[in-house]
């Protein structure tokens, strides 16, 4: 029997939207009102969803009784104190996390129009804010780090500093951080170029007392490749540090590579430093395995419907040179593709600590809200076969980095091995 494609339609937008129990986590009263279904088939069109969804949805699709969700919905519009929190777009929008959230897989989720923007800014390694990495030092919001040439830094922020409160008239945010979490710390903080927001800040050896700091938010550059010659143990070794695999990698790494390879004849090797790298996007893995594997298998996808074997794509501009990768539990995804591919094609040495483990391929689809959902669609397996999630890659040669010291013990290690 054949089945409509506006039928099937209704089918999903109403599978999205199932999940709105476990969003809102919402009990039963045991003196509450029964709604039935006619009762429900009644109100669908008048509801608040129903008007924004602006199309018939059927209550049943074969064992799945969807009356249970408008009997639902019908209660919260009718009964709910706070009717102002009765937003059907913010709903919907939990409604699809919750269901991702449901598969148990922490790599499908969905991203809400503001956290998608966020996350694309991320990627892209370019956005507006005051340029600090932030952490948590004994619970409370801190700076890891002020970025070279940032805001931050010409404002005198230094890394260490407790972040006390935020505050930004134009938002009209004037709030203590301590209940915030890193992302919320985050959206608070940036913001457009060229307007101000005032940190609240504690510093040891600055008299105990908070004071506070005016940054004028500006374009922040995140770097995803740099390169730096280290001279060591009478070797002259390229380090190349690769922190993600967004969308100004490949003209960075290119760059990278140009420099290398004018100076190849005086290097003793080359380090690929991929400690923290959390990945990103695939086909840049594929590019920076490819330039030191001439041919051959980089990395396998098995999905549902069909197996694929991605292959070098041949560049190979820095085979020949001795290399090791530095790696650590920080290094994931497609950070482990190429770890991996090395390590399995070209015998290359994995210095550092296991790696993460993450052996899945996430898809990126953008719906209608401007929301994007991240798909998890296949596994990824490295050239030998072998599928690491939730293992990770075990490296030839463990070496822990001791941070009480100024010593960079795992790339010394490194050096020694090339």
């Amino acid at each position: 029997m054949k089945v409509s494609l506006r039928f099937i339609a209704r089918v999903l937008t109403t599978f999205f939207l199932v999940t709105l129990g476990a969003a809102l986590q919402f009990q039963w009263n045991v003196v509450g009102r029964f709604v039935s279904n006619e009762r429900v088939r009644e109100t669908m069109s008048t509801t608040k969803l129903g008007s924004l969804i602006n199309t018939d949805i059927p209550t049943s699709v074969g064992e799945v009784d969807f009356s249970h969700f408008w009997e639902a919905w019908n209660l919260l519009e009718s009964d709910y104190l706070e009717t102002e929190k009765l937003d059907p777009k913010v709903m919907t929008d939990g409604a699809i996390a919750g269901m991702t959230a449901a598969l148990g897989d922490p790599y499908t989720i969905y991203l809400d129009p503001k956290d998608a923007e966020r996350s694309t800014q991320d990627l892209a390694g370019a956005f507006f804010g005051v340029g600090i990495e932030l952490g948590f030092v004994d619970g409370t919001l801190a700076v890891m780090s002020p970025l070279s040439g940032s805001p931050a830094e010409a404002a005198g922020v230094k890394a260490g500093d407790l972040i006390l409160r935020i505050k930004d008239e134009a938002k009209g945010i004037d709030e203590t951080t301590a209940d915030l979490s890193i992302l919320d710390a985050v959206e608070k903080i940036r913001g457009p170029e060229g307007t101000p927001v005032v940190l609240t800040l504690f510093r040891d050896n600055n008299g105990n007392e908070p004071f506070d700091v005016t940054i004028t938010r500006g374009e922040i550059v995140v770097k995803s490749v740099e390169l730096e010659i280290v001279e060591q143990g009478g070797k002259s070794v390229a380090h190349i540090k690769l922190s993600r695999f967004g969308g100004r990698t490949d003209g960075e790494w290119d760059a990278v590579v140009t420099k290398i390879l004018a100076e190849r004849q005086t290097l003793d090797g080359i380090v690929l430093d991929v400690r923290n790298n959390p990945g990103g996007f695939f086909d840049g893995a594929i590019a920076v395995a490819s330039e030191f594997i001439k041919s051959g298998t980089v990395v396998s996808q098995q999905g549902r419907l069909q197996n694929q074997d991605f292959k070098s794509l041949g560049s190979a501009r820095l085979v020949g040179i001795p290399t090791v990768v530095l790696v650590n539990r920080g290094s994931a995804s497609a950070s482990e593709i190429v770890a991996g591919a090395l390590n399995a094609q070209l015998q290359t040495k994995l210095i550092g600590e296991k790696t993460f483990g993450k052996g899945t391929v996430q898809d990126v689809r953008t719906l209608k809200n401007e929301g994007v959902m991240h798909i998890t669609i296949a596994r990824w397996v490295m050239p030998n076969g072998e599928w690491i999630h939730k293992e990770g890659i075990p490296v030839d040669v463990e070496v822990q980095d001791d941070q009480k010291t100024p010593e960079d013990e795992q790339l010394t290690a490194a050096i020694k091995a090339l």
